[in-house]
């Protein structure tokens, strides 16, 4: 981490020069109304290495400021994922809102006597109509100019449950004909009488986000506040706050462009409607890019930080190639992953001059990039599963597998040649009937003649039977962020975006596969077993077409 730098790293050596701070003290603010995500990743990134790079402390803290949507479902999943994906508890410590909600109130009763905030009767409608627009300046509301013991009452009768929610709010008076509309008279304070995961029904009202956000980076020492770039025009509103409060601390506000990838959607919102209407399994479907999505479907943490890094730090927003991602994760599978021989869509092989009651065994690398992985017996008997796609009765132009009366390679066993093939009465090729060069064995041919074709197989006899999940992008569309007029982000579904395969043939190594333990499926691509049902779900394909963009 001591490598990571940056426009922000920049800004901070800065402060160290000029003396601004002796420890540097980050934190990562989620809401819990929701998983994680791969542009949470990026935020979580930024502010725990940056913590790390500096021999800082990095924090974790719940925004749990609004208990309409949260939930400790969200927060122990945002806990889980944390320590997933860095490897470590958060070094600072773990906080929440709510446990400076006091405070908050506090603050908010020292902005009334100062003057400079009051109890607004003005509903929502009104107060976006009394706001104006980026060309017409705000108006005042009537209730801004309440005294300061009025406001002082009202505000108390608010805490008290006097109000119905909604009837009454407190605004900060700063400028309503300000260019910047968040410094617009903002409410910091409103009436919601909701259950709190924490504070129970201890408080009907609660601070806003832009109010009580500030309060808490300065209760916890917070130095540095590293934000997604939307943020950018609330910086003025968070540097009010921090100022005009009495507060033991001055943090600073940053903002870097967030994380949007090809092919999936970021906002909370379009998540949280994918899975509570049913368009995928839940939050950690292995289409979704959650993280426990992302963990389900075999990612691994050091190929999306990978990721993160490469997708670079900068403020202006982009758009990365989620191909991008997939090629993180392949690059670290292809050095990792055990080799293992799974036959995905199996037809039957028998092989006629091979004795029926033999079985042997043949010693195949688990990883050729790793001598040290070492190598497994793989039984071999008469009958074995090859894949369809394997055989072709006519084959296409450069095609190197089997055929009538072709030869090819059992990988690591013996050659075998085509005689007969057998097929159903719509002319389905059902069973394969060859011969097997036995003098081969792991050898060449004993008359020096070449095969080129080598393909995977699995004993019949020993065979492992499996499902196997094939994933592909969630949406079809490239950029979901930016649907045509007239339509919906949902309208842009990829139909394709799972392909199920049942009975397929696996080498009995894989019957004894841990879950979440990753494999290469030789000449089919990278899969993990799945934690909750035990089967395979692709992780990627092994063809890997952006790696030639990233040569370029």
């Amino acid at each position: 981490m001591e490598n990571v730098s940056n426009f922000l790293t920049e800004i901070i050596d800065e402060d160290i020069a000029a003396g601004l701070h002796e420890q540097i003290h980050t934190r990562f603010p989620p809401e819990p109304n929701g998983y994680l995500h791969i542009g949470s990743a990026k935020a979580i990134f930024i502010n725990w290495s940056i913590a790390k790079k500096y021999g800082g402390r990095f924090n974790l803290r719940y925004d749990d400021t609004n208990p309409v949507k949260e939930d400790t479902e969200y927060v122990d999943s945002i806990w889980e994922d944390i320590k997933w994906l860095t490897g470590e508890e958060p070094n600072g410590g773990v906080y929440y809102g709510s446990d400076y909600f006091e405070t908050c109130y506090e603050c908010a009763v020292q902005l009334i006597r100062d003057g400079k905030a009051y109890v607004d009767d003005l509903t929502q409608e009104e107060m976006r109509a009394y706001r104006g627009s980026l060309t017409v300046p705000g108006k005042a509301s009537p209730y801004r100019d309440r005294s300061v013991e009025e406001n002082l009452a009202l505000f108390a009768d608010m805490r008290a449950g006097k109000f119905a929610d909604g009837a009454k709010t407190l605004r900060a008076k700063i400028d309503m004909a300000s260019p910047n509309m968040n410094m617009r008279d903002p409410a910091i304070y409103r009436i919601v009488r909701a259950h709190h995961h924490r504070q129970g029904d201890a408080w009907c009202i609660y601070p806003l986000y832009d109010f009580a956000h500030p309060i808490q980076d300065a209760l916890e020492g917070i130095t540095h506040s590293l934000c997604s770039i939307e943020f950018e025009n609330h910086r003025p509103l968070y540097e009010w706050v921090v100022d005009n409060c009495p507060l033991p601390h001055h943090p600073k506000q940053r903002e870097f462009a967030r994380l949007n990838v090809t092919h999936t959607v970021m906002s909370k919102r379009y998540l949280r409607q994918l899975v509570f209407d049913g368009h995928v399994e839940g939050w950690d479907d292995p289409r979704m890019p959650t993280l426990c999505a992302l963990r389900r479907r075999g990612y691994t943490p050091s190929a999306i930080l990978d990721f993160v890094q490469r997708a670079g730090i900068a403020k202006a927003n982009s758009l990365v190639d989620i191909k991008l991602l997939e090629h993180c994760i392949r690059e670290e599978l292809n050095d990792t992953a055990l080799r293992r021989m799974a036959v995905t869509e199996p037809v039957k092989l028998v092989i006629t001059n091979y004795p029926a009651d033999k079985t042997e065994t043949f010693a195949v690398p688990n990883n050729p990039r790793d001598e040290a992985a070492g190598t497994r017996e793989v039984p071999f008997s008469r009958e074995v599963y090859i894949e369809k796609s394997d055989f072709a009765i006519v084959p296409p132009p450069k095609f190197q597998r089997l055929r009538p009366d072709g030869e090819v390679r059992l990988m690591g066993a013996y050659i075998i040649r085509c005689n007969e093939v057998v097929t159903d009465e719509q002319g389905e090729v059902i069973e394969l009937r060859c011969t097997a060069d036995l003098e081969t064995g792991n050898g060449m041919p004993a008359d020096g003649r070449k095969v080129k074709g080598t393909i995977h197989w699995v004993s019949a006899q020993h065979a492992v039977d499996a499902d196997l999940y094939l994933y592909d992008n969630l949406f079809a569309l490239e950029n979901v962020g930016d649907v045509p007029e007239g339509t919906d982000f949902l309208d842009y579904l990829n139909p394709d975006s799972l392909k199920k395969l049942t009975g397929c043939k696996l080498e009995p190594a894989l019957g004894e596969a841990a879950a979440g333990e990753r494999f290469q499926f030789v000449r089919m691509g990278y899969y993990v077993k799945d934690r909750e049902t035990g089967r395979f779900n692709r992780i990627v394909t092994l063809k890997d077409s952006f790696a030639k963009t990233l040569q370029k």
